[in-house]
């Protein structure tokens, strides 16, 4: 209702327009209000259905009553009101429905009904009765959004009973807050992609645009206007069709939904669990997979409908349908050829084209295969080895003879060892013999001999005695025997150390005794 103040307003724009005959133009701008305004002032006077001298006679109150409160009323009897649930719906369905295009269809139907800016404002008036939430403008099939829980399931070790925290992944879509969770083990990539391959299958459908959080896993370098994207999380939005938008660094308000539904995850189910003990993350997800079923079938607060209704109405059949074929992990690295033109991927090494030696290439990592790019055309091919410091070649990536460089050639490897020592040199030599393709015993040889460098020569020739009385050959082997000093030990030879005590009794004790006891 107006205040005092402005209910003195009303009447001076009435007694102006009534009784002197300004335009309202003329009273707006006096009165330093809109010409719509004093319109529907007006309007209100001619309708109460008094003239202005019965009006001017009543105090402020009366005058109050009769044009807001009692008319007000008496029309709202007599008017029928939109379905504001339908409105809602409509409004969040397309992007092209406008509250403008709702009014002509309504007052199609109903020729006697309120006026455009009349719905605007009773439609304004029920939607404060909504969470603040669901006041947002969410297209429906639109956004997902998706964040971490700042709080964490825990599961037990049944060996140890020691407890550990998992991570909890939750998405949440825009109109219809339809939620999907689960636990996983950390937040690195593989949790991420699969976590989100997982949450679309139990969707039946992708969104068009994700907003995501600002975490490691999906943005490789946060920028508040322009970050970039994980390479492996950009090929599965591009898979799915979807565009990531990330949220900008520290502005939780740009991803209220899932802020809000990791609030609700925490509440109904966190909650829920928190007196259970739970031995696999395999258990800990059926259980949450549970709760989240009831949670999304649970009607809402402000609305007659269940989370799961209104996905099936506004989110679904406008979201993108899932491809043929889900995604298949891959992770991206940037390695440079080493000069024995081979590259490390996972403590395996895979050969590359010999002409890419020290130039940097893009390496795609897949459960079954490793592929390598050079300026975007692919170069080499591998099945995936699980076999650490061992080398996958092809013969067609290796240079004509073995020697495109021909400072690497065995011959000047053989060498160097041999200016070192002769055991040093037998140590090489055993090194390279050991490889299918001598090419593949450069890097372990080359990694040996600049040990001198770093602990001299004697040292290194020492240890590969050692090194050749034991059978070792690996790098990290002879590096430990100089790290602890065991080519010291070997020089020195065995020492043994008797300490003097007068209550060891010592060998000629014992030969006493047998010669002195009775038979």
């Amino acid at each position: 209702m107006p205040e005092r103040k402005t209910m003195r307003r009303i009447k001076e724009c009435l007694r102006l327009y009534f009784e002197l005959k300004v335009s309202q133009a003329a009273i707006a701008r006096a009165s330093q209000i809109a010409r719509s305004t004093v319109g529907d002032y007006i309007e209100r006077a001619r309708k109460c259905g008094k003239p202005w001298a019965d009006l001017n006679a009543m105090n402020e109150e009366q005058m109050e009553t009769l044009l807001f409160t009692g008319l007000q009323q008496k029309t709202d009897e007599q008017r029928p009101l939109p379905d504001w649930n339908e409105v809602h719906k409509d409004l969040h369905s397309k992007s092209y429905i406008t509250l403008r295009v709702l009014w002509e269809e309504y007052i199609k139907t109903h020729p006697d009904g309120y006026s455009y800016p009349r719905c605007i404002v009773l439609y304004r008036q029920w939607a404060q009765r909504l969470k603040v939430y669901m006041r947002q403008r969410h297209i429906g099939g639109e956004k997902l959004f998706v964040d971490y829980s700042g709080k964490k399931p825990k599961i037990r070790d049944f060996r140890t009973g020691e407890e550990r925290e998992a991570e909890l992944l939750v998405m949440a879509w825009g109109a219809s807050q339809y939620t999907y969770a689960e636990a996983q083990e950390s937040q690195q990539l593989p949790c991420w992609i699969m976590g989100h391959r997982r949450g679309y299958e139990y969707f039946g459908c992708a969104p068009h645009i994700e907003v995501d959080d600002n975490l490691k896993s999906a943005v490789t370098k946060a920028c508040r206007y322009d970050p970039d994207v994980n390479l492996t999380f950009t090929e599965f939005a591009t898979h799915y069709g979807v565009a990531v938008i990330p949220a900008r660094p520290r502005k939780p308000k740009d991803k209220p939904k899932a802020e809000n539904a990791v609030l609700l995850v925490q509440r109904w189910i966190l909650a829920c669990l928190r007196h259970r003990v739970f031995y696999s993350l395999a258990e800990l997800n059926r259980a949450i997979i549970e709760l989240l079923e009831v949670f999304n079938d649970k009607q809402m607060q402000r609305l007659p409908k269940s989370r799961r209704q209104l996905f099936e109405e506004l989110d679904k059949p406008n979201a993108l349908p899932l491809p043929a074929e889900p995604f298949v992990y891959r992770e991206w690295s940037f390695p440079t050829v080493a000069f024995d033109y081979h590259i490390e991927v996972d403590h395996h090494f895979y050969s590359v084209p010999w002409t890419l030696a020290k130039q940097k290439v893009s390496v795609r990592t897949t459960e079954n295969a490793v592929e390598v790019f050079h300026h975007q055309d692919r170069v080499a091919l591998h099945e995936r080895s699980r076999a650490e410091y061992q080398y996958t070649t092809l013969t067609e990536h290796m240079p004509p003879a073995h020697q495109k460089y021909a400072e690497w050639t065995p011959a000047r490897i053989f060498k160097w060892a041999q200016e070192i020592g002769p055991a040093t040199h037998k140590l090489i030599e055993k090194v390279i013999k050991t490889k299918f393709h001598p090419q593949q015993g450069f890097r372990p040889s080359m990694g040996i001999l600049r040990l001198g460098k770093t602990y001299g020569n004697d040292r290194l020739e020492a240890a590969a005695v050692i090194s050749l009385t034991f059978g070792f050959v690996r790098v990290q082997q002879i590096t430990d025997l100089l790290r602890n000093g065991r080519d010291k030990q070997a020089k020195q030879g065995p020492t043994v150390t008797v300490e003097n005590r007068e209550n060891i009794r010592g060998r000629s004790y014992y030969t006493e005794q047998q010669t002195t006891l009775p038979l």
